[in-house]
């Protein structure tokens, strides 16, 4: 099982050295990924499932951390970006959105009814009903990704 799972993370390209996973949390979260159990883990590594429960969710938060930053790193990049004041109906966001791509030249490739749902799946609980309760910002790449980020209130 571990021999598969190193001869997978060989494959794939795995460096410990150049992720934020530790070789470890890899092997874990791989055999976690093939529903193989805390406890067979744990026999198979010869450690405890206690051990086995903290690698994993070490290793969900690192790579929870890692797609945070890619998001934060994509919203820099990105040469549209909307602020989406609370209060505003979610029905009038595309409309936002696409006055500001127009402005910047850039394309988005979401139909109105698309885009908001882009929106309120990526906003959660800043989306109530039809109303935006957090302010959001509503980036677009120069190749039209969305990328929804909560906006930080002062």
């Amino acid at each position: 099982m571990i021999d598969e799972v190193d001869d997978l993370l060989g494959e794939i390209g795995f460096d410990p050295s150049t992720s934020v996973l530790t070789y470890r949390q890899a092997q874990v979260l791989a055999l976690r990924e093939r529903d193989v159990s805390q406890a067979e883990i744990a026999d198979e590594l010869g450690t405890s499932r206690a051990n086995v429960s903290s690698i994993e969710a070490s290793g969900r938060e690192n790579v929870q951390k890692a797609r945070e930053t890619i998001a934060f790193a994509e919203a820099l990049r990105a040469p549209v970006r909307v602020r989406v004041p609370a209060g505003t109906d979610l029905y009038d966001v595309p409309q936002l959105v696409y006055e500001a791509c127009d402005e910047q030249g850039v394309k988005v490739d979401y139909t109105a009814p698309d885009l908001m749902k882009v929106v309120s799946d990526a906003a959660g609980s800043a989306v109530s009903g039809r109303q935006i309760s957090t302010p959001l910002v509503v980036g677009v790449t120069s190749d039209g990704m969305v990328r929804v980020r909560h906006q930080n209130e002062d």
